[in-house]
């Protein structure tokens, strides 16, 4: 195997200047997502979530942004995972997304909260059916004894709902939506002398200062 020490990488595609970056830090973002649309980046949307257990660990896992619903950064899952348990105790978070293709992170620290029923019926709504179905099968973070019992029990659940034309979503699963206090735009240099643009919110205000590499 090859030594990960020796890896090398130079960033030479872009750079970021405190001066010329929008000073609203959720109109960047949305620039830099549609960039990393329109260049095609696998998986755009997603984000690394990390919360902190009632022992004070953290966990990280990878997530799906769905929506920017004005300042705030909406995604779904089962309210009663490991992840979803963690943010009802405790609701300080991080997001952090990363785009290797266009050499460039977004680190987004704050605070989440349960979205409104409603609207987590409408997108639940907008899922493939067999998602749909998946978050009836799965208790998500719970143990299960093998592969075969949830595909078993999915088979169940489908006959279940084979007549029903709409399937409402689970009691348990919804949508929580992360409100910023920092958010830091990285964009990767030459030499490793990367460019940090940090947000930090002050009352109803972003302060924007550089950050050494």
């Amino acid at each position: 195997m090859k030594s990960i020490s020796d890896i090398r990488k130079e960033y030479l595609l872009s750079t970021l200047d405190e001066k010329t970056i929008n000073k609203n830090p959720i109109e960047q973002f949305k620039k830099w997502m549609n960039e990393s649309l329109e260049c095609s980046v696998l998986e755009p949307t997603a984000m690394t979530l990390s919360t902190v257990s009632k022992q004070g660990r953290p966990t990280s896992r990878v997530v799906l942004l769905k929506e920017i619903d004005g300042n705030n950064f909406v995604f779904y899952t089962n309210l009663q995972s490991s992840k979803g348990k963690e943010m009802l105790e405790n609701p300080y978070c991080c997001l952090n997304f990363f785009w290797p293709e266009l050499e460039r992170q977004v680190r987004i620290e704050g605070k989440a909260k349960v979205i409104a029923d409603e609207k987590s019926n409408v997108y639940f709504k907008s899922r493939p059916r067999e998602s749909q179905i998946g978050a009836w099968v799965s208790n998500q973070s719970s143990k299960i004894a093998d592969r075969l019992t949830l595909e078993n029990k999915f088979k169940e659940t489908e006959k279940k709902f084979h007549a029903q034309s709409e399937i409402n979503k689970p009691e348990q699963w919804g949508g929580f939506e992360v409100s910023p206090f920092k958010i830091e735009f990285w964009q990767g240099r030459q030499s490793r002398l990367h460019d940090r643009i940090l947000f930090t919110q002050v009352n109803k205000s972003w302060e924007i200062c550089r950050l050494a590499p």
